[in-house]
């Protein structure tokens, strides 16, 4: 039996100097197609969400108000403007130079005052021919007067004659001829200085015409001529300015609101109304309706309903644009709490962990703001804090709309 051989382990070295082996070598390799994956799904993820982020949400807004809480038991709102019922174009009754102008915008007048005044050299010198003219047609009825109280005693003393036959009957007729022509004389007279004085009437009306009064008490709102214009009566040609002024009433504004006509039948006379001016939003006023125009407008389907004010202040003007709140009839117009608060739409609040919460929208942005909200008026909620008047706050917000959200108010 053969002997084995044992191995010669003195051949086997240990190379300190060999280059070490690089670690990709010693790790696992990854196949180059899930590397691909995952940048891909990477790509993917980053895509969704800078879309996410940037989408852009169709959104319908409302503005942030301040109301009042007797409004929540409104019947219907309408709009309409402050109107005064004593409106008047004040002009001249005669055409001539304006040559004084007593008055500014904003004056008051009184019934009666001399707003202005036209040229009167020409009108004035009528006026004194006219009082000649008088003057001299009287003193034609005194002579006239002398000459038939001389033909009345000739006519008597003929009379006389004729009746003692001394006097023929030719005589007697000429004396009676001569006595009812002086009579006739003397009624011509009297005629004539009634003519006179008529003119005398006549160019003092023409006199008083250059005077351009005042025809109520009132407020000048706007002053149409200046000093050195020719003014005429309807502006009779297009050199010359009609309305001198424009007056006013302060004391007879009311508000004209159209009405829809379906819902007209939901007002009536005397119903109690609150007034907002959107020049005084957080002072409305207190007012009733006074009267529904019988009639319609057929270009807009409105009824105009006159709302008169239960107490008016210097800061109603006219023109000044109005909202109407119709209350429910028999309502205590006195007990109407007019106090406003800020409030925003209810259905622009919604609740995210335990908080309300409304989106404002700004610059195309959705921010959100966390709010502390008050009573519940009509559709609105009223809000303690959190908002400020004017803000736009998105209606029904979508659920994945989210801070910084891009949004565009639908069309």
């Amino acid at each position: 039996m053969s002997e084995k051989t044992s191995p010669d382990l003195s051949a086997l070295r240990i190379r300190r100097d060999a280059p070490a082996e690089s670690g990709p070598a010693k790790r696992r390799r990854f196949p180059s197609w899930i590397w691909v994956a995952v940048v891909l799904v990477a790509a993917a993820a980053g895509a969704f969400l800078f879309t996410r982020r940037n989408a852009s949400f169709a959104v319908e807004t409302a503005t942030v108000s301040r109301v009042t809480p007797g409004s929540a038991a409104s019947v219907l709102t309408a709009t309409g403007y402050v109107v005064a019922q004593r409106k008047a174009d004040v002009a001249s009754k005669g055409t001539g130079r304006l040559e004084v102008l007593n008055v500014e915008e904003g004056d008051h007048v009184e019934a009666g005052e001399v707003i202005g005044r036209l040229e009167a050299e020409d009108v004035g010198a009528s006026l004194q021919a006219a009082r000649a003219a008088v003057v001299q047609a009287q003193a034609e009825l005194e002579r006239a007067r002398a000459a038939a109280k001389e033909a009345q005693l000739a006519y008597g003393r003929a009379r006389d004659l004729l009746a003692d036959t001394l006097v023929a009957q030719s005589a007697f007729d000429e004396a009676e001829a001569r006595h009812h022509s002086a009579q006739a004389g003397v009624d011509a007279a009297e005629a004539a200085v009634s003519s006179a004085r008529a003119n005398v009437a006549y160019a003092e009306v023409q006199v008083e015409n250059t005077f351009i009064r005042a025809p109520f008490d009132g407020t000048v709102l706007t002053k149409n001529a200046d000093v050195g214009e020719v003014v005429a009566p309807f502006a009779s040609s297009a050199s010359s300015r009609g309305a001198v002024v424009t007056l006013a009433d302060m004391s007879s504004l009311e508000v004209e609101a159209d009405v829809s006509e379906s819902n007209i039948r939901q007002i009536e006379p005397g119903q109690p109304c609150l007034v907002t001016l959107d020049a005084l939003p957080a002072e409305p006023y207190r007012a009733h309706v006074k009267k529904i125009v019988p009639t319609a407008d057929r270009s807009k389907a409105t009824v105009l309903t006159k709302i008169a004010f239960d107490r008016l202040d210097e800061r109603v003007l006219p023109e000044m644009s109005a909202r109407v709140t119709f209350l429910p009839s028999g309502s205590d117009s006195v007990a109407i709490d007019t106090r406003t608060v800020l409030a925003v739409p209810a259905s622009a609040v919604i609740e995210r962990d335990g908080r309300s919460v409304v989106y404002v929208a700004r610059q195309g942005r959705a921010s959100e703001k966390t709010i502390e909200t008050g009573r519940r008026l009509g559709g609105v909620l009223e809000v303690v804090s959190g908002l400020d008047e004017g803000q736009i706050v998105i209606l029904d917000p979508p659920p994945r709309l989210r801070e910084g959200s891009r949004v565009q108010p639908k069309s």
